[in-house]
Protein backbone atom coordinates (compact mmCIF):
# COMPACT_ATOMS: atom_id res chain seq x y z
CA UNK A 1 0.00 0.00 0.00
CA UNK A 2 2.87 2.33 0.91
CA UNK A 3 4.58 1.59 -2.42
CA UNK A 4 1.39 2.38 -4.36
CA UNK A 5 1.03 5.67 -2.48
CA UNK A 6 4.67 6.60 -3.19
CA UNK A 7 4.26 5.74 -6.88
CA UNK A 8 1.18 7.96 -7.13
CA UNK A 9 2.93 10.82 -5.31
CA UNK A 10 6.03 10.53 -7.50
CA UNK A 11 3.87 10.42 -10.63
CA UNK A 12 2.09 13.64 -9.61
CA UNK A 13 5.40 15.35 -8.79
CA UNK A 14 6.87 14.20 -12.11
CA UNK A 15 3.94 15.78 -13.99
CA UNK A 16 4.53 19.10 -12.21
CA UNK A 17 8.25 18.90 -12.97
CA UNK A 18 7.51 18.25 -16.66
CA UNK A 19 5.40 21.42 -16.72
CA UNK A 20 8.24 23.28 -15.02
CA UNK A 21 10.77 22.00 -17.58
CA UNK A 22 8.54 23.27 -20.40
CA UNK A 23 8.32 26.66 -18.69
CA UNK A 24 12.11 26.96 -18.42
CA UNK A 25 12.50 25.75 -22.02
CA UNK A 26 10.60 28.85 -23.18
CA UNK A 27 13.51 30.90 -21.85
CA UNK A 28 16.52 28.57 -22.29
CA UNK A 29 16.00 27.66 -25.93
CA UNK A 30 16.92 24.24 -27.31
CA UNK A 31 18.61 22.96 -24.15
CA UNK A 32 16.14 20.41 -22.78
CA UNK A 33 18.92 17.99 -21.79
CA UNK A 34 20.76 20.73 -19.84
CA UNK A 35 17.53 21.73 -18.06
CA UNK A 36 16.94 18.11 -17.09
CA UNK A 37 20.48 17.78 -15.68
CA UNK A 38 20.09 21.03 -13.71
CA UNK A 39 16.81 19.81 -12.19
CA UNK A 40 18.38 16.41 -11.47
CA UNK A 41 21.19 18.18 -9.59
CA UNK A 42 18.72 20.23 -7.55
CA UNK A 43 16.56 17.21 -6.67
CA UNK A 44 19.69 15.27 -5.65
CA UNK A 45 20.68 18.08 -3.24
CA UNK A 46 23.81 18.77 -5.28
CA UNK A 47 25.69 21.65 -6.90
CA UNK A 48 26.30 22.29 -10.59
CA UNK A 49 29.39 23.48 -12.46
CA UNK A 50 28.76 24.80 -15.97
CA UNK A 51 31.96 25.05 -17.97
CA UNK A 52 31.33 27.05 -21.13
CA UNK A 53 32.06 30.23 -23.04
CA UNK A 54 30.30 33.49 -22.07
CA UNK A 55 26.87 34.34 -23.43
CA UNK A 56 25.32 30.88 -23.87
CA UNK A 57 22.68 31.27 -21.14
CA UNK A 58 24.30 29.98 -17.95
CA UNK A 59 22.97 32.80 -15.74
CA UNK A 60 19.61 32.73 -17.53
CA UNK A 61 19.24 29.04 -16.66
CA UNK A 62 19.93 29.73 -12.99
CA UNK A 63 17.48 32.65 -12.86
CA UNK A 64 14.78 30.63 -14.60
CA UNK A 65 15.30 27.75 -12.18
CA UNK A 66 15.07 30.03 -9.14
CA UNK A 67 11.93 31.81 -10.38
CA UNK A 68 10.20 28.54 -11.32
CA UNK A 69 10.50 27.38 -7.71
CA UNK A 70 9.87 30.81 -6.16
CA UNK A 71 13.25 30.50 -4.45
CA UNK A 72 15.60 33.32 -3.42
CA UNK A 73 18.39 33.93 -5.92
CA UNK A 74 21.76 35.69 -5.73
CA UNK A 75 24.37 36.18 -8.42
CA UNK A 76 27.96 36.70 -7.26
CA UNK A 77 30.47 37.94 -9.82
CA UNK A 78 33.78 36.40 -8.80
CA UNK A 79 36.81 38.67 -9.36
CA UNK A 80 40.41 38.65 -8.17
CA UNK A 81 39.71 41.27 -5.46
CA UNK A 82 36.63 39.51 -4.00
CA UNK A 83 37.05 38.62 -0.31
CA UNK A 84 35.51 35.70 1.64
CA UNK A 85 33.51 38.21 3.70
CA UNK A 86 31.98 39.55 0.46
CA UNK A 87 30.47 36.09 -0.02
CA UNK A 88 29.56 34.78 3.43
CA UNK A 89 29.05 38.03 5.35
CA UNK A 90 30.79 39.91 8.14
CA UNK A 91 30.35 40.74 11.84
CA UNK A 92 29.85 44.46 12.49
CA UNK A 93 30.01 46.14 15.91
CA UNK A 94 26.73 47.66 17.08
CA UNK A 95 27.50 50.48 19.56
CA UNK A 96 23.91 50.60 20.84
CA UNK A 97 23.82 46.90 21.70
CA UNK A 98 27.56 46.84 22.56
CA UNK A 99 28.04 43.65 20.64
CA UNK A 100 28.93 42.37 17.20
CA UNK A 101 26.10 41.60 14.81
CA UNK A 102 26.43 39.27 11.86
CA UNK A 103 25.45 40.77 8.52
CA UNK A 104 24.70 37.88 6.12
CA UNK A 105 26.33 37.90 2.69
CA UNK A 106 24.82 36.87 -0.65
CA UNK A 107 25.48 33.19 0.10
CA UNK A 108 22.24 33.23 2.15
CA UNK A 109 19.91 32.36 -0.73
CA UNK A 110 18.39 29.17 -2.16
CA UNK A 111 20.17 29.33 -5.51
CA UNK A 112 23.59 30.96 -5.87
CA UNK A 113 25.20 31.71 -9.21
CA UNK A 114 28.96 31.84 -8.69
CA UNK A 115 29.83 33.53 -11.98
CA UNK A 116 33.35 32.83 -13.27
CA UNK A 117 34.33 31.10 -10.05
CA UNK A 118 37.88 30.49 -11.30
CA UNK A 119 38.59 34.24 -11.48
CA UNK A 120 38.79 34.66 -7.72
CA UNK A 121 41.61 33.63 -5.41
CA UNK A 122 41.76 30.19 -3.72
CA UNK A 123 41.06 31.89 -0.37
CA UNK A 124 37.69 33.17 -1.60
CA UNK A 125 36.94 29.95 -3.50
CA UNK A 126 37.41 28.03 -0.25
CA UNK A 127 34.74 30.20 1.43
CA UNK A 128 32.20 28.08 -0.46
CA UNK A 129 33.51 24.71 0.75
CA UNK A 130 31.61 24.53 4.06
CA UNK A 131 28.46 25.96 2.46
CA UNK A 132 28.50 23.38 -0.35
CA UNK A 133 29.30 20.43 1.86
CA UNK A 134 27.27 21.12 5.00
CA UNK A 135 24.74 23.85 4.00
CA UNK A 136 26.08 26.15 6.69
CA UNK A 137 28.80 28.74 7.24
CA UNK A 138 30.86 29.51 10.33
CA UNK A 139 31.88 33.06 11.27
CA UNK A 140 33.60 34.00 14.54
CA UNK A 141 32.93 30.50 15.95
CA UNK A 142 29.20 30.84 15.27
CA UNK A 143 27.52 28.48 12.82
CA UNK A 144 24.75 29.85 10.61
CA UNK A 145 22.51 27.43 8.67
CA UNK A 146 21.76 28.31 5.05
CA UNK A 147 18.26 28.43 3.55
CA UNK A 148 16.91 25.14 2.25
CA UNK A 149 16.98 24.00 -0.45
CA UNK A 150 20.48 25.29 -1.23
CA UNK A 151 22.27 24.99 -4.56
CA UNK A 152 25.44 26.55 -5.97
CA UNK A 153 25.47 26.91 -9.75
CA UNK A 154 29.01 27.93 -10.70
CA UNK A 155 30.28 28.92 -14.12
CA UNK A 156 33.72 29.11 -15.62
CA UNK A 157 35.18 29.84 -19.05
CA UNK A 158 37.41 26.93 -20.19
CA UNK A 159 38.98 28.92 -23.04
CA UNK A 160 40.51 31.97 -21.36
CA UNK A 161 43.09 31.18 -18.65
CA UNK A 162 44.68 34.62 -18.13
CA UNK A 163 44.10 35.79 -14.56
CA UNK A 164 42.33 32.62 -13.44
CA UNK A 165 42.82 30.25 -10.51
CA UNK A 166 41.87 26.67 -11.47
CA UNK A 167 39.62 24.98 -8.93
CA UNK A 168 41.49 22.35 -6.87
CA UNK A 169 40.34 18.72 -7.03
CA UNK A 170 38.92 18.98 -3.48
CA UNK A 171 36.54 21.74 -4.58
CA UNK A 172 35.66 20.16 -7.92
CA UNK A 173 34.64 17.07 -5.96
CA UNK A 174 31.94 19.13 -4.19
CA UNK A 175 30.05 19.62 -7.45
CA UNK A 176 27.61 16.85 -8.22
CA UNK A 177 27.88 17.49 -11.98
CA UNK A 178 29.92 19.40 -14.50
CA UNK A 179 28.12 20.10 -17.76
CA UNK A 180 28.44 22.23 -20.89
CA UNK A 181 25.56 24.18 -22.41
CA UNK A 182 27.07 24.56 -25.86
CA UNK A 183 25.94 26.93 -28.58
CA UNK A 184 22.24 26.85 -29.49
CA UNK A 185 21.05 25.25 -32.72
CA UNK A 186 20.37 27.69 -35.59
CA UNK A 187 16.59 27.68 -35.16
CA UNK A 188 16.88 28.20 -31.41
CA UNK A 189 19.32 31.06 -31.88
CA UNK A 190 17.02 32.64 -34.48
CA UNK A 191 14.25 32.55 -31.87
CA UNK A 192 16.55 34.20 -29.32
CA UNK A 193 17.32 36.97 -31.82
CA UNK A 194 13.63 37.51 -32.55
CA UNK A 195 12.95 37.86 -28.84
CA UNK A 196 15.88 40.30 -28.59
CA UNK A 197 17.11 38.79 -25.31
CA UNK A 198 16.40 35.43 -23.71
CA UNK A 199 17.52 36.79 -20.33
CA UNK A 200 14.72 39.34 -20.25
CA UNK A 201 12.10 36.59 -20.16
CA UNK A 202 13.41 34.84 -17.04
CA UNK A 203 11.55 37.42 -14.94
CA UNK A 204 8.28 36.47 -16.63
CA UNK A 205 8.42 32.80 -15.59
CA UNK A 206 5.57 31.89 -13.27
CA UNK A 207 6.40 30.23 -9.95
CA UNK A 208 4.99 26.73 -10.19
CA UNK A 209 6.35 25.46 -6.84
CA UNK A 210 7.94 26.88 -3.72
CA UNK A 211 10.94 25.97 -1.57
CA UNK A 212 8.90 23.58 0.60
CA UNK A 213 7.87 21.64 -2.53
CA UNK A 214 11.52 21.24 -3.49
CA UNK A 215 12.41 20.01 0.01
CA UNK A 216 9.54 17.49 -0.09
CA UNK A 217 10.64 16.19 -3.49
CA UNK A 218 14.25 15.88 -2.33
CA UNK A 219 13.02 13.68 0.52
CA UNK A 220 11.04 11.50 -1.92
CA UNK A 221 14.11 11.19 -4.16
CA UNK A 222 16.06 9.60 -1.31
CA UNK A 223 13.37 6.87 -1.13
CA UNK A 224 13.72 5.81 -4.79
CA UNK A 225 14.71 2.13 -4.88
CA UNK A 226 18.12 1.05 -6.24
CA UNK A 227 18.77 -2.66 -6.78
CA UNK A 228 21.96 -4.31 -5.58
CA UNK A 229 23.02 -5.14 -9.15
CA UNK A 230 22.97 -1.44 -10.06
CA UNK A 231 25.19 -0.58 -7.10
CA UNK A 232 27.61 -3.32 -8.20
CA UNK A 233 27.57 -1.87 -11.73
CA UNK A 234 28.40 1.62 -10.44
CA UNK A 235 31.13 0.32 -8.13
CA UNK A 236 32.68 -1.69 -10.98
CA UNK A 237 33.06 1.51 -13.01
CA UNK A 238 34.41 3.39 -9.99
CA UNK A 239 36.95 0.64 -9.31
CA UNK A 240 38.15 0.74 -12.91
CA UNK A 241 38.75 4.52 -12.70
CA UNK A 242 41.01 3.83 -9.70
CA UNK A 243 43.00 1.02 -11.31
CA UNK A 244 43.40 2.09 -14.95
CA UNK A 245 46.85 3.37 -15.92
CA UNK A 246 45.26 6.18 -17.92
CA UNK A 247 44.08 7.99 -14.79
CA UNK A 248 46.27 9.17 -11.92
CA UNK A 249 43.22 10.01 -9.78
CA UNK A 250 40.07 7.91 -9.74
CA UNK A 251 36.57 8.65 -8.48
CA UNK A 252 36.29 9.34 -4.75
CA UNK A 253 33.72 7.72 -2.43
CA UNK A 254 31.92 11.08 -2.45
CA UNK A 255 31.62 10.74 -6.22
CA UNK A 256 30.04 7.29 -5.82
CA UNK A 257 27.46 8.68 -3.37
CA UNK A 258 26.74 11.58 -5.74
CA UNK A 259 26.11 9.18 -8.65
CA UNK A 260 23.69 7.17 -6.50
CA UNK A 261 21.73 10.31 -5.55
CA UNK A 262 21.74 11.63 -9.12
CA UNK A 263 20.41 8.32 -10.48
CA UNK A 264 17.59 8.40 -7.91
CA UNK A 265 16.78 11.98 -8.92
CA UNK A 266 16.72 11.11 -12.63
CA UNK A 267 14.34 8.22 -11.98
CA UNK A 268 12.11 10.53 -9.90
CA UNK A 269 12.14 13.16 -12.64
CA UNK A 270 10.82 10.53 -15.05
CA UNK A 271 8.07 9.44 -12.68
CA UNK A 272 9.60 6.20 -11.39
CA UNK A 273 10.16 5.02 -7.82
CA UNK A 274 12.96 2.69 -8.94
CA UNK A 275 16.22 3.12 -10.88
CA UNK A 276 17.16 1.57 -14.21
CA UNK A 277 20.68 0.85 -15.53
CA UNK A 278 20.19 3.76 -17.96
CA UNK A 279 19.85 6.19 -15.03
CA UNK A 280 23.40 5.36 -13.98
CA UNK A 281 24.86 5.02 -17.47
CA UNK A 282 23.67 8.43 -18.69
CA UNK A 283 25.02 10.21 -15.61
CA UNK A 284 28.51 8.68 -15.45
CA UNK A 285 30.10 11.38 -17.64
CA UNK A 286 28.59 14.52 -16.04
CA UNK A 287 29.05 13.15 -12.49
CA UNK A 288 32.53 11.58 -12.85
CA UNK A 289 34.44 13.48 -15.56
CA UNK A 290 35.54 16.38 -13.32
CA UNK A 291 36.60 14.05 -10.49
CA UNK A 292 39.30 12.13 -12.37
CA UNK A 293 42.74 13.24 -13.55
CA UNK A 294 44.53 11.93 -16.66
CA UNK A 295 47.94 10.38 -15.98
CA UNK A 296 50.86 12.48 -17.26
CA UNK A 297 51.98 9.51 -19.38
CA UNK A 298 48.71 9.60 -21.33
CA UNK A 299 48.19 13.34 -21.77
CA UNK A 300 47.36 14.12 -25.40
CA UNK A 301 46.70 17.22 -27.50
CA UNK A 302 43.00 16.96 -26.58
CA UNK A 303 41.51 19.23 -23.94
CA UNK A 304 41.77 17.60 -20.53
CA UNK A 305 37.99 17.54 -20.10
CA UNK A 306 37.49 15.86 -23.47
CA UNK A 307 40.19 13.30 -22.74
CA UNK A 308 38.73 12.32 -19.35
CA UNK A 309 35.31 11.92 -20.97
CA UNK A 310 36.79 9.71 -23.69
CA UNK A 311 38.46 7.48 -21.07
CA UNK A 312 35.22 7.20 -19.09
CA UNK A 313 33.27 6.29 -22.25
CA UNK A 314 35.77 3.55 -22.95
CA UNK A 315 35.28 2.18 -19.42
CA UNK A 316 31.51 2.44 -19.85
CA UNK A 317 31.53 0.62 -23.18
CA UNK A 318 33.53 -2.29 -21.77
CA UNK A 319 31.58 -2.71 -18.50
CA UNK A 320 28.71 -5.18 -18.53
CA UNK A 321 25.34 -3.55 -17.88
CA UNK A 322 23.06 -5.50 -15.50
CA UNK A 323 19.87 -6.83 -17.09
Amino acid sequence: MQTATNTKTIGAASARLAELQRSIAHVVKGKEDVIQLALTTLLARGHLLIEDVPGVGKTTLAQALARSFNCSFQRIQFTSDLLPSDVIGVSVYNPAAREFEFKPGPIFANIIVADEINRTTPKTQSALLEAMNESQITVDNHTHPLPQPFMVLATQNPIEHHGTYPLPESQLDRFLMRIRMGYPARESEKEIIRNHSAAGHAEQIASLMDASDVAAMQKLVSEVKVEESLLDYALEIVERTRTTEQLSLGVSPRGTVMLHRAAQARAFLEGRDYCLPDDFKRLIIPVFAHRVVVSSRYVSTQKKSEQTEAILREILDTTRVPL
